[in-house]
């Protein structure tokens, strides 16, 4: 039955029974208006379902959203009651760069922020460390408390989502958590996501963010896990990242079936940790890559939330449904994007943005067409946000939820995913655990065989990329986007200004705290980042920071794989 006030008459009681709880769900969640109409006239629901007899796996397969298996949604109502979060990456120049251009990005459409720091601070390191030109190309500079509050100045951060790409040991989340504190703004009302929390994935693919060595990102994150969850309730401190490792050569399932091994293993570190698993799943979240292969991206999502929601129950013994749900944030490729005939990239864009919305997703970012060259400029920023803007209110990819959901091909392929995913998994295990195989490089060289593959593939014309290998222009001239430079000196600004930082401090309470958490980084039953914060608070910059955590637990290097 297609009415979600009919009586589902297939399936028995079973079916009966949770259509249901899907419907009570349903309308807890949407308070039903105007009926939903397409440009025929013709009324949408918004869930279709079998009204004929079905195969017996039907239920254990897809099943209705918001309850197992998953397949089909996280939430009853998913994107017809909820639509995604459009959190846009944005970084550069100085902190009232960012300022500026996140202002006019929500006015565009953004409903949460995403901040992405220079590299300098990915690699750890001050403005005062490295060349002034290398600073604020390809992220914005904050190293102090003092940048992180002129970078969310007039942003009200008790309201918003916020997502920091900032890598462990999460120094701007710390200095979020200051500005809060100075603000008045209760830690509880502080949401979001430390999206480069996964420090697995560091490792197997993001070269520049060794920041500490393995053991040593261990420590810390577990620290920040445990802290996090007695003192900033509402934060998401876990977001484990299949986006690196795809965009290092992966395919879509390996992908997804490394990422799920990732989350096994910080799980399992929770766990010995004393923590629960239906409280701390709660709060761990997924980050994923879109390729441009639409229908496998779709099967990929749909594979993984029921995997995980399965895994969690039969590993973990989890009951809590919260803590099964696979809630996970998207990215348009940018691997995909080409720098040949680049305005191709808004179609690549709004493909990928469609696959990671009909695959279920809670949080998009879409690239600009220039990512491929730099940090979006404005101009591209702004189509990449109008374009989730086309899709969510022209294109009605909202009105139904799982549109795609019983398509002979789709659940064929969502199948042959999971079995898949499940192997790959099933290999880590074998390993002994994800962190293992990364030890050993077993990830590192499986990830480069997939990346030469796919690499051949092109080369031979196997695989076409428009632009690349055919469809080619004569004499065609590459027409590079205006990119943004940061002014030197601009830049040289914000060096001062960290400079007259250091000077204005307690110099003398900077020292004990910095000496405080090196005794902390040393014994084994403190927290490392409750030290951080305390350090934070009491003006130390996160390049020291990192500087003192690097002597005690390890600078990070990457290990090379014959």
């Amino acid at each position: 039955m297609n009415k979600i006030d009919a009586k589902v008459h297939s399936g028995g009681s079973d079916r009966e029974t949770a259509a249901r709880d899907w419907k009570s769900g349903y309308q807890a969640q949407v308070r039903e208006g105007k009926t939903v109409r397409n440009r025929s006239g013709l009324e949408i629901q918004p869930l279709y379902w079998p009204d004929e007899e079905v195969d017996a796996t039907y239920d254990a397969k897809l099943g209705f959203p918001g309850s197992g298996p998953m397949t089909r949604g996280i939430y009853p109502s998913m994107h017809r009651g909820r639509t995604w979060t459009q959190r846009q990456l944005i970084g550069l120049g100085r902190p009232e760069d960012f300022n500026g251009r996140i202002k006019k990005i929500l006015k565009s459409g953004a409903s949460a922020l995403s901040i992405i720091p220079c590299n300098s601070v990915y690699r750890g390191v001050d403005a005062n460390e490295v060349e002034p030109e290398l600073l604020g190309t390809c992220g914005t500079v904050i190293n102090t408390v003092q940048d992180m509050d002129i970078s969310l100045a007039d942003i009200p951060i008790g309201d918003i989502s916020i997502g920091l790409n900032d890598p462990n040991p999460f120094t701007m989340l710390a200095q979020l958590l200051i500005v809060a504190e100075q603000r008045g703004v209760p830690w509880s009302k502080i949401t979001g996501t430390s999206n480069q929390s996964d420090y697995i994935s560091h490792f197997v693919a993001n070269h520049m963010f060794y920041r500490l060595s393995l053991t040593g990102a261990r420590r810390v994150q577990l620290d920040a896990i445990e802290w996090l969850a007695e003192n900033v309730p509402n934060w998401n401190p876990l977001s484990v990242v299949g986006q690196h490792m795809q965009q290092a050569g992966a395919t879509p399932a390996q992908a997804m079936g490394l990422t799920l091994s990732s989350a096994i293993q910080y799980a399992e570190d929770c766990m010995a940790r004393g923590l629960e698993p239906n409280k701390f799943l709660e709060r761990f979240t997924f980050f994923f890559d879109i390729s441009i292969s639409f229908f496998e991206e779709v099967a990929k999502f749909r594979a993984g939330r029921r995997i995980w929601a399965r895994l969690v129950e039969e590993r973990f013994g989890v009951s809590n449904l919260r803590a099964k749900r696979f809630k996970f944030h998207a990215q348009t490729s940018g691997v995909d994007l080409t720098r040949q005939q680049p305005l191709n990239n808004i179609s690549r864009v709004a493909v990928q943005a469609m696959a990671g919305i009909l695959g279920g997703l809670q949080s998009l970012h879409t690239d600009g067409y220039d990512e491929v060259f730099t940090t979006p400029t404005e101009g591209p920023a702004k189509v990449a946000i109008a374009t989730q803007n086309i899709l969510k209110h022209e294109a009605g990819l909202c009105d139904v939820i799982d549109p795609l959901g019983g398509s002979y091909y789709v659940e064929t392929l969502t199948d042959q995913m999971e079995a898949e995913i499940l192997r790959v998994i099933a290999e880590i295990d074998e390993q002994g655990g994800m962190f293992k195989a990364v030890e050993n490089g077993f990830v590192q060289k499986a990830i480069g065989e997939s990346a030469l593959g796919f690499q051949e593939a092109v080369d031979t014309g196997e695989q076409i990329v428009v632009g690349v290998n055919a469809y080619q222009e004569e004499e065609e001239e590459t027409v590079l986007p205006a990119i943004d430079r940061p002014d030197p000196d601009w830049m040289q600004g914000q060096i001062d200004r960290l400079a007259a930082y250091k000077a204005n401090r307690d110099q003398g309470g900077v020292t004990t705290a910095l000496s405080d958490m090196r005794t902390a980084a040393r014994s084994e039953s403190e927290n490392t980042f409750a030290a951080i914060v305390v350090a934070t608070r009491a003006g130390a910059t996160q390049g020291e920071i990192i500087a003192v955590l690097r002597d005690e637990l390890g600078f990070g290097r990457p290990l090379v794989v014959a």
